[in-house]
């Protein structure tokens, strides 16, 4: 496995100041939101320099129930050929749930949800995996993520579901030791048990990131500083194993780049006090070829589709909870997702909370229970508008032509100023004015 050394996540907001880093041998971005025949020019900058980009995937959903979708997959590895990557990522996790599995509409969750860790859902995964892998140019490695709530019946801890995976298939794994720290406060398993289990010769690169805690349950914000508790988590990791990367992720609410070169320095400072409690590295462990796995039936899938659509049900759309589920943890599970939609939303579709004013995120909250996110962040905000619209309770005048507007010019296949009707509009209205 290549080793990628110390990294950040690229985003927009910082590129300039990522470029200025010292010590920064990699970087990583959110593969959706790059377009491979467009890169921007501080990712271009940052490759002739010869610092590796490695594209982070969210959308692939490898953990649902349905085989992944193969667009999604062309997409993804058309950004690692574009990037000239030597692997890309994902997460285990469900993002969407719904269809012809379960003969109901669609779902999308906005954000990664926990797989249930039973032998369904690992089958299901395997088989998932396996699939990606084969339609990628590169390596695939898989990330642990965070959670705020358990599911009901479980058959194995967080460290024996991720070796039977990577045992299985001979994916990578990218472990989140700040996902780790997440599901210690909110489901009570212990980080150390978690990487005593893991195969430690299959992690590709290891994230840290920063978060916060409210009524006792952590959220893995990624837009505050990285916790002792967290860095300490790597420390341990790294007396284990020498991962073969380190990536700092920031989302939102950027400090100032001194701030970030500190988090990064606390980092390499946690590293080195793990591999100073390092045993002596024995002989290099042989990667063997995966364990032959049984493939996931039709019906084996559609078990794990109804239990995922019906919580996913629970949290975006207000049915009943299933059983065996925490009702207050659900609850702030919900909420979460409805604060998150509304974020993304209104970076998708500035304008928005422009026109709207403070009342943006009071109206999206209200709007958002009822109305399950089916396609998209983009088709969101156009359904969130003509909800708007149509309630009639917008009493400003301007805004709610304006709204009308921004509504009309996006609602149909073709820009509403770039319409045949409109241009002739248009061009008779300025031919008029010259007489």
């Amino acid at each position: 496995m290549k080793r990628l050394g110390t990294g950040i996540g690229w985003r927009p907001e910082i590129a300039d100041a990522v470029e200025r880093m010292p010590g920064i041998d990699w970087v990583e971005v959110v593969a959706e939101n790059v377009c491979p025949g467009h890169l921007p020019d501080s990712l271009l900058r940052l490759r002739e320099r010869g610092v590796t980009v490695v594209p982070h995937g969210v959308s692939l959903g490898l953990g649902g129930a349905d085989r992944p979708d193969e667009t999604r997959l062309a997409d993804l590895a058309e950004r690692a050929q574009a990037l000239g990557s030597p692997l890309v990522t994902e997460h285990i996790a469900f993002v969407r749930a719904g269809g012809p599995l379960t003969a109901s509409p669609r779902l999308e969750a906005g954000h990664l949800l926990p797989v249930p860790r039973t032998r369904d859902a690992l089958d299901v995964l395997c088989e998932n995996v396996r699939v990606a892998q084969d339609a990628l140019p590169v390596p695939l490695a898989v990330e642990n993520i965070a959670a705020l709530i358990s599911w009901p019946g479980e058959e194995m801890t967080e460290g024996q579901f991720l070796y039977e995976l990577a045992d299985r298939t001979g994916v990578r794994l990218l472990i989140d030791v700040a996902n780790l720290h997440t599901n210690h406060v909110n489901r009570g398993e212990d980080p150390a048990e978690a990487l005593a289990e893991l195969p430690l010769e299959a992690i590709a690169y290891v994230h840290v990131a920063g978060g916060f805690e409210r009524d006792g349950v952590w959220h893995d914000s990624h837009a505050h500083p990285v916790p002792r508790p967290v860095l300490d988590i790597l420390t341990d990791l790294a007396s284990r194993v020498s991962p073969p990367g380190v990536l700092l992720e920031r989302d939102e609410n950027f400090p100032e780049p001194a701030e970030l070169e500190g988090e990064l320095g606390a980092i390499r400072e946690a590293l080195e006090k793990g591999g100073a409690k390092a045993a002596p590295a024995g002989t290099p462990t042989a990667q063997t070829s995966p364990a032959p796995a049984p493939s996931a039936d039709e019906p084996t899938r559609q078990r794990l589709a109804l239990a995922q659509t019906a919580l996913l049900s629970a949290l975006v759309a207000g049915t009943p909870v299933p059983e065996g589920f925490d009702r207050v943890r659900l609850g702030v599970q919900a909420r979460a997702l409805a604060g998150k939609r509304a974020d993304v939303v209104a970076k998708v579709a500035p304008e928005l909370p422009e026109i709207l004013g403070t009342a943006y995120r009071p109206a999206f909250l209200a709007y958002a229970p009822g109305h399950p996110m089916t396609s998209g962040y983009r088709r969101d905000a156009l359904d969130f508008a003509e909800h708007v619209l149509l309630a009639g309770r917008l009493e400003d005048a301007a805004a709610r032509r304006a709204l009308r507007e921004w509504w009309l010019e996006r609602s149909g296949p073709v820009p509403r100023s770039q319409r045949p009707t409109v241009r002739l509009a248009r061009a008779t209205r300025r031919v008029l004015l010259r007489r």
